[in-house]
């Protein structure tokens, strides 16, 4: 049997309205279109594609922090547009996110300590009496000392900024996360120790957490599942190990060659390198939006937006074309970074 969704987006779209010139008319620009996806609790899903193909557009959206033009969006079945007030804090208990920037989403004036705990009173998690020791837990929990509670964001790194910003959003206990580039701020030698960090809490906790990243090896290791999106859409989404190990979709064989790895495969073509520019979401091309960039694009390509459908292997593509190909370097077990 299935396990029921958590959390479900259905038809997704978010267009923003745009003047040509000064006196231009107003044109819609999709910064997201057609987006359906599924998760369940426990669930890892990472998001990945170039700046401004909608990915941290998408994110929002699933939090309802922007509400979509078009679709909707289910929360352990309901949805989320139509709740308020009570109902709506409720639901904001149980959807958290951690931001790209952990110093921009701190206030520099109060304690870290004053900050985690703004969940627990706010949200009646643990009486008043159990905030202090509750916040002391959350603090540990994330690898930071209880003497941190008393400090400012500017006393700490960006590393423990992120634990910071993790441990505020575990003061909830929510059951789905949006990570929106978690460790894109971070120094290198730090990043691995975050994602760690939120594999141990996914495991312990059976949180579900969509992961918008650019970095592809650290979305390979972390995540079941794969979304790759190209100016908007979804261009291919399936298991990590099969989207990673035999690509379906021509943009996503680019974007793997276009990673840097210690072990390329001997059939690493040429052809498989992303070149040009991505297209202005404002003029996108007819049929395919990948097809002026594609290696492989024909006539066809132009007449019609490919449907995202499932190619043989069980995950699905929207190219004519799509199939299962050797990716840019061999299959690795999964594990940490």
């Amino acid at each position: 049997m299935p396990e029921t969704s958590l959390i479900e987006a259905h038809g997704l779209g978010r267009n923003y309205p745009m003047r040509q010139g000064l006196l231009g008319r107003q044109k819609d620009v999709w910064a997201v279109r057609d987006v359906s996806l599924n998760m369940v609790r426990g669930e890892s899903v990472g998001v990945v594609g170039e700046s401004g193909c909608g990915k941290s557009t998408l994110g929002r959206m699933m939090m309802g922090l922007e509400d979509p033009s078009i679709g909707s969006v289910r929360f352990d079945g309901r949805d989320i547009a139509g709740l308020r007030g009570a109902e709506r804090r409720r639901l904001a208990r149980r959807m958290q996110m951690v931001f790209q920037d952990p110093f921009g989403s701190l206030d520099p004036r109060r304690s870290v300590g004053a900050q985690i705990a703004d969940g627990l009173r706010i949200h009646k998690i643990v009486p008043a009496r159990e905030i202090a020791d509750e916040t002391t837990r959350l603090i540990e929990q994330v690898g930071l000392s209880s003497a941190a509670m008393t400090r400012r964001p500017h006393e700490f790194s960006g590393g423990q900024r992120q634990r910071i910003a993790v441990a505020r959003a575990l003061a909830t206990r929510p059951d789905f996360i949006v990570a929106d580039e978690p460790i894109s701020a971070l120094d290198v030698s730090i990043q691995a120790q975050v994602v760690n960090l939120l594999i141990d809490l996914r495991r312990d906790l059976d949180l579900a957490i969509l992961f918008i990243s650019h970095d592809l090896h650290i979305v390979r290791h972390f995540c079941d599942r794969i979304v790759v999106m190209y100016l908007g859409r979804i261009v291919e989404e399936g298991p990590a190990e099969q989207v990673f190990g035999t690509p379906a979709h021509p943009y996503t064989r680019a974007l793997l060659a276009a990673t840097p790895s210690l072990h390329p495969r001997p059939d690493a073509t040429g052809d498989r390198i992303l070149s040009g520019e991505l297209p202005s979401p404002s003029n996108p091309p007819s049929g395919c939006a990948f097809r002026k960039r594609c290696p492989i694009a024909e006539p066809a390509c132009a007449k019609a937006v490919p449907p995202l459908e499932a190619v043989e292997g069980g995950w699905r593509a929207a190219c004519i074309k799509a199939g299962p190909r050797p990716a840019p370097d061999e299959t690795k077990e999964k594990g940490r970074p």
